[in-house]
């Protein structure tokens, strides 16, 4: 049985908890055994990307304390997870925690990625019944290389149709503290995106980072469109 160690980010443990538990429902039918440590807390990518290293460092410190593991280490997250492969090489470059970082890198994978290329698990008998888009974030793209994994999953949901919008590989506008020192661009960037997304017909955008799924559905409830923001592992979840 593969043993499988539980990250969950900042914005599922205090917003989407739900989508935690689906992540353990999905993993457990692929025959993981799941663990979850209570004490993790925050990745350290918040204070990194407003610059400030030396605070994001400390933070980074305990999260290599809370999973020093030779086991697979799984997160629902995109974002952290290419936060964590990227940039914690660089804040302990030459520094005592070199080979823990190199052991955390190895193990650590996004929840899609982990499923499709490790597992090799990609239809977990899931039923949504609809016409669904999907939302390809910039961290999944560009900080972790991940594209197809989430399609093939999706292309074994039953009932479930994908439509891809115009330009899915443009940024949605969220960018963490982008979307607050530049509010009018970041809205601006999301409004083009959910034109897209509308567009397709779709009634479900799905993504893998809850973190532009939010910023997303923001601007849906606003302009009260019917359209439902749904992070994949939910949609893996559905209908069993």
């Amino acid at each position: 049985m593969t043993r499988v160690h539980l990250f969950i980010p900042c914005f599922v443990d205090q917003l989407y908890p739900e989508t935690g538990f689906n992540m353990v429902k999905v993993l457990e039918k692929a025959g993981c055994e799941v663990h979850y440590n209570p004490e993790q807390t925050c990745c350290g990518q918040p204070a990194f990307n407003a610059g400030y290293w030396d605070e994001a460092r400390a933070v980074a410190h305990k999260f290599i304390r809370d999973f020093r593991t030779t086991d697979y280490i799984v997160a629902p997250s995109a974002s952290c997870t290419g936060f964590v492969r990227n940039y914690y090489p660089k804040m302990f470059d030459n520094s005592a925690q070199h080979n823990d970082v190199k052991l955390l890198r190895r193990n650590l994978f996004e929840f899609t990625e982990f499923l499709t290329d490790v597992l090799r698990v990609t239809d977990f008998g899931a039923e949504l019944q609809g016409i669904a888009t999907y939302h390809d974030s910039c961290a999944a793209l560009r900080e972790c290389h991940i594209k197809e994994a989430p399609r093939k999953l999706l292309a074994n949901v039953r009932g479930l149709k994908l439509i891809e919008m115009e330009d899915n590989e443009t940024c949605c506008g969220f960018g963490g503290t982008f979307a607050v020192k530049f509010a009018p661009i970041s809205v601006g960037m999301g409004e083009q995106k959910i034109d897209h997304a509308v567009a397709t017909g779709a009634q479900y955008l799905i993504s893998t980072d809850l973190s532009c799924l939010m910023h997303l559905d923001g601007i849906i409830r606003h302009k009260q469109l019917p359209l439902q923001v749904m992070h994949i592992a939910d949609v893996l979840a559905s209908g069993w």
